[in-house]
Formats: structure tokens, C-alpha cells, sequence
């Protein structure tokens, strides 16, 4: 059965989608996992990153995104999503992760969540707003389909992120170590504990990860040292830096296949990508 982890942040640009993509093309070109990326943020970052906007806006076009399991909840009676025309795979352009596949996001889930709220329930209340990503992709978790996968949630704590912890087992937190990115963090952890309760299922946090890290910033460096003394959630080891290679990785690249060090740089970044994801199968006791 998949091993499911989401990601997120109520503040944008902490690197969170580039964080989930980097872990997702680590785990299976280093240590030959089986991935599934999902992609919950109306933003598309990761869906663009893993196969580019040509081939995104194709498929958003043809409603072979997440946006269409959203839409179907709202006119029950006319149901179009299609998960094997929706799954993209072997998405990622990095030599030897060729496993890491993809449910693809689209800008429209901006209109569609704000009416989740009030979609209609299945019979005998069968089926609930926050159950809607479990049952479309149940079998695929429970067959031996994938190792692990990879929710990329939107900057929020609505009804689609809560469809992304719904089938999470834990969830990661990737921050800036500056006040904005981290000040909702307990709040993150706060909301995650009770919807926990709620679903009589543990969601785990697994950590805090430090990105865009900057060694000659007192703000970084003391605010990295606060969160690990807080330690709730537990802060990772592996820090990643500020590289302009982070920022360059998200840019698609046609044209072949290119090594995990040409994506995320020769120097510091590649290497902390691969401790980043031994530390994460160490949490959940997997084997590299």
C-alpha cells in the first residue's frame, strides 16, 4: 500500500512545490521508488514543472485534470472524470525516474472550491466533500501501484487541501525561516490535529523543512534555531539553501533527459535533495 505524504504552507513562495518535485524525482532516480505526484494547487506549478505548459494546456482542455473530480461532485448526474486519461506517466525529464507519475492540477480548482462547500452529499451521506480525491484514487493507493505519493496542496486550509490529508498518512511543512512563512505554522498543525480527530485518522507531522536557506541572515539562522528548540513539528537535518539552481529546476525542459545534478545544480543543492529523502523513508522506516 502507497506510503502518502502532503506538503504544505499557507504562504506562497516557501519553495513547496519545487521541494515536492525534487523529493518525487529523488526518491525514484536515487532509490527507485515508484512515485505518484498530486497536484492540489489551483496554481499548477507542479503539473507545469513535471510536463510542461504545452502538454498542460492540452490536457486541461480535454478536462483530463483534478479540476474535473471537483466539478462532477457539483453535477453529480454528469460525471466526466476519467482517472486513467487524467494519470500522466513517467512525467519527469531526469534520468532514472522514469516511475514518477502525475494527477495534474488546473487553475479552475479556484472556482471549484468555493462551491465544494455545498456540493450534495452520495446516498445515505455515502460520500462527503473532503472524500472525494480518496474514493477516485483508492484502488491506485492500495494496489502495489506505488511507493510512495506526493500531495502538493494549495496555500490554504480548505476543502481541497482537506482532501489531500484525507488519504495523507503525514505531511511535511517546507518554510522560508523568516516570520511570514513560518508564522502559520501552528495553526497548519493546530488544524491538521483536530481534522485528525475528526476522520479517526493519524496525520502525522512529519517536519519542518528549511528551504531558501540563507547562512549570512540572522533572520534565517534564528529563526532555524527557534523551530528546532520548539520542535513541534520536529524541524528535518537536511537544510536547503538558497540556489539560484532552485529556482531554474522548475523550469521545463524539452528536448531529453538530463541527470538530477543538471536539474538541481552540480554544488550543494542536488546532494541535500538526496539527504532530504533518505531522512524521509527513515521517518517512515523504508528502505532506501
Amino acid at each position: 500500500m502507497a506510503r502518502v505524504i502532503s506538503l504544505i504552507n499557507l504562504k506562497g513562495g516557501v519553495a513547496k512545490t519545487t521541494t515536492t518535485v525534487a523529493l518525487a524525482e529523488t526518491l525514484a532516480a536515487r532509490f527507485g521508488k515508484r512515485v505518484l505526484v498530486i497536484d492540489l494547487d489551483p496554481q499548477t506549478n507542479a503539473t507545469v514543472m513535471l510536463i510542461g505548459e504545452t502538454r498542460w494546456k492540452q490536457i486541461n482542455e480535454k478536462g483530463w485534470t483534478l479540476a474535473t473530480l471537483f466539478k462532477d461532485a457539483l453535477d453529480p448526474q454528469n460525471r466526466t472524470f476519467d482517472l486513467e486519461k487524467t494519470l500522466q506517466r513517467k512525467v519527469s525529464d531526469v534520468q532514472g525516474a522514469e516511475k514518477v507519475d502525475l494527477l495534474p492540477s488546473s487553475i479552475d480548482l479556484i472556482d471549484v472550491q468555493d462551491k465544494l462547500a455545498s456540493a450534495p452529499s452520495g446516498q445515505f451521506y455515502s460520500v462527503t466533500p473532503i472524500d472525494l480525491l480518496r474514493l477516485a484514487v483508492k484502488a491506485k493507493l492500495d494496489d502495489d501501484i506505488y511507493d510512495l505519493v506526493l500531495v502538493d496542496c494549495p496555500p490554504n486550509l480548505g476543502i481541497i487541501t482537506l482532501n489531500g490529508l484525507r488519504i495523507s498518512e503525514g505531511y511535511i511543512i517546507p518554510t522560508v525561516a523568516d516570520f511570514l512563512s513560518t508564522y502559520g505554522i501552528p495553526q497548519i498543525v493546530k488544524r491538521v490535529r483536530n481534522f485528525s480527530r475528526e476522520i479517526a485518522e493519524e496525520i502525522t507531522p512529519l517536519g519542518i523543512v528549511i528551504t531558501k536557506f540563507q547562512a549570512n541572515s540572522k533572520t534565517h539562522v534564528n529563526v532555524t534555531d527557534n523551530l528546532r528548540k520548539e520542535n513541534a513539528p520536529p524541524v528535518f537535518d537536511t537544510i536547503l539553501r538558497q540556489a539560484d539552481q532552485f529556482a531554474t529546476a522548475a523550469e521545463f525542459q524539452t528536448g531529453g533527459r538530463r541527470t538530477l545534478k543538471q536539474k538541481y545544480g552540480y554544488g550543494d543543492l542536488a546532494e541535500r535533495c538526496v539527504d532530504l529523502a533518505k531522512e524521509l523513508l527513515k521517518k517512515l522506516e523504508m528502505d532506501e
